[in-house]
């Protein structure tokens, strides 16, 4: 029996009420389906936090109604344990949750349901603490979501495909880009219907940028619900979170407004300065989980000699990994990133008087998608000697390249508040963080950018920051790293770890409140106001 007719099979079985149910009952109960992921750990552990919750339940002060999303394995897992937590301070919680096996890939309506059922029996056991909620709806019509959201739909369809290929232009003619469409306008439904009829005080995503997450994010905001979003990076018992906005976005406006006109005191200096030597070294630092570098710093001299450069002036960019959720949407003025780089080594190859080296990504070797090296180098397959592309396994310390730069040229990679730092004009074309804080160049135009290359790289030396620009750069550096990150006990990579670090009852406890209480209010819809806030 070919794939293509069990698809079929299992759609019209899927399509009969309670078939998958009964099948389930007599052949699977408690297991998932064939290519469906597993939910033992969780199975397992629950009954335990369960307990936890109920004895050490507190009652709020001011109680809400939480409906808190998940989707995926990880995030299933994530999201109970949040839940849980929130239940145990005295919240009415809502755990809503899709069951699709992956983002990408089709599944069939009977296998859908089966994989629902299988969640469900696992998540039932989180009664009465929390209730558990399938959003999927196989059979809605994917028109019931209000029109007003249908353009932001089919941009996050799009950024949906960027992220699932990590690539930059899509085919929105492509069967991928379709199924995202289909299952983001289903998704959009289902949330909307319940949303608008249950008005929970907040709602809590992860990321929000991409996905389902997208959808439930996008659905919040035009209901005019308050919306939490919230990411993991490299630092553990810490995340990112952002009210009302996308956290991947990193908006650290009001943040930097509420800090910038405080110097670091000599502490704050020598913290920030360790994790920078840290980064360039290629070693791992306190509670930063990530080395940055493969390779410990040599010097701008031996980089040099390596890579064959002269004393020409010397332009650096540092790319970003395709598809990235910190890099989709974040163009500009530019189309793309690649159409940047791209148009960027046309001018070098039209001014032999400089030189540039492009450092592709090394997160790109953990990757899955085309290599940004690839797409340059099928550009312009006949490089001229004075441009270096370098791929993302090269055996080169990219902040050796920084001291051997006189000009930074960044879409928005965060080496560039780096380049910054170490004194190098650097010049933002991307929709990044630090653009506009005070220490970057920020052309808004082609023409403007252009003019401003030309001009720095004509007289290098001439155009360093000024001393009270790299101050901010440390500054903004500081803030960024310390604290714009919230303390948080679960980290989503690290969490069956710090599950055990700080199971349910340490965090609910005086010890755990003192230290991730602020978070978690944050969480609940207490406006985060910078200018008030206690760093933890």
């Amino acid at each position: 029996m070919t794939n293509n007719y069990k698809t079929t099979i299992k759609d019209l079985l899927g399509s009969i009420p309670f078939s998958a149910e009964i099948f389930w009952r007599l052949r699977g109960a408690h297991l998932p389906p064939v290519g469906g992921y597993v939910l033992d750990r969780l199975k397992t552990a629950l009954p335990e936090w369960c307990i936890q919750a109920s004895d050490h339940r507190k009652i709020a002060q001011r109680r809400k109604h939480v409906l808190v999303f998940g989707m995926l394995r990880y995030w299933i897992e994530h999201t109970s344990m949040l839940s849980l937590l929130l239940s145990a301070l005295g919240h009415e919680v809502t755990l809503g949750y899709l069951p699709y096996t992956h983002w990408k890939k089709k599944i069939n309506k009977f296998d859908l349901r089966r994989q629902d059922l299988y969640i469900r029996d696992i998540l039932d056991q989180m009664h009465p603490h929390v209730k558990a909620m399938s959003l999927v709806n196989s059979d809605s019509r994917t028109g019931d979501h209000p029109m007003a959201l249908e353009e932001a739909l089919r941009t996050l369809s799009y950024g949906d495909t960027q992220y699932s290929l990590l690539i930059e232009e899509v085919d929105t003619n492509s069967a991928l880009y379709r199924l995202r469409l289909d299952r983001n306008r289903r998704a959009a439904s289902s949330v909307y219907e319940w949303m608008k009829k249950e008005r929970p005080d907040v709602v809590i995503v992860p990321n929000g940028s991409i996905l389902e997450f997208g959808v439930v994010y996008l659905v919040a905001r035009e209901l005019g619900i308050t919306v939490v979003t919230f990411e993991f990076g490299e630092q553990s018992e810490r995340l990112w979170m952002a009210q009302n906005s996308e956290v991947m976005r990193q908006d650290t406006s009001d943040l930097w407004t509420a800090r910038v006109n405080q110097t670091l005191t000599e502490e704050q200096l020598t913290r920030i300065r360790d994790l920078y030597s840290a980064r360039q070294g290629a070693s791992l630092w306190q509670n930063f989980s990530r080395r940055w570098q493969g390779v410990s710093s040599q010097g701008a001299a031996k980089v040099r000699a390596q890579l064959g450069l002269d004393e020409r002036p010397l332009a650096l960019i540092p790319t970003n990994v395709l598809g990235d959720s910190l890099t989709i949407g974040r163009q500009h003025f530019t189309g793309s990133m690649t159409e940047w780089i791209r148009r960027t080594m046309e001018y070098f190859r039209a001014h032999p008087a400089y030189q540039l080296v492009i450092r592709v990504h090394p997160g790109e070797q953990i990757g899955w998608g085309p290599s940004v090296y690839d797409i340059l180098l099928e550009h312009l397959p006949d490089l001229p000697e004075n441009i270096h592309l370098l791929p993302a396994d090269a055996e080169v310390n990219t902040y050796d390249l920084i001291e051997a730069a006189d000009v930074g040229l960044v879409y928005t990679t965060t080496v560039g508040m780096e380049m910054a730092m170490s004194g190098l004009p650097v010049i933002v074309v991307g929709q990044t963080h630090y653009r506009n804080k005070g220490f970057t160049i920020d052309p808004d135009s082609w023409a403007t950018f252009f003019q401003i290359l030309d001009n720095l790289l004509s007289e290098p030396g001439k155009h360093q920051p000024e001393r009270e620009q790299m101050d901010l750069a440390w500054q903004y550096a500081y803030t960024f790293f310390f604290e714009y990150p919230q303390p948080f006990p679960w980290h989503l990579v690290y969490f069956w770890n710090d599950v055990e670090k700080w199971p349910l009852e340490r965090v609910v406890s005086e010890e755990g409140m003192q230290r991730f209480g602020q978070t978690i209010n944050y969480m609940l819809g207490t406006p985060l106001d910078w200018k008030t806030h206690e760093n933890l």
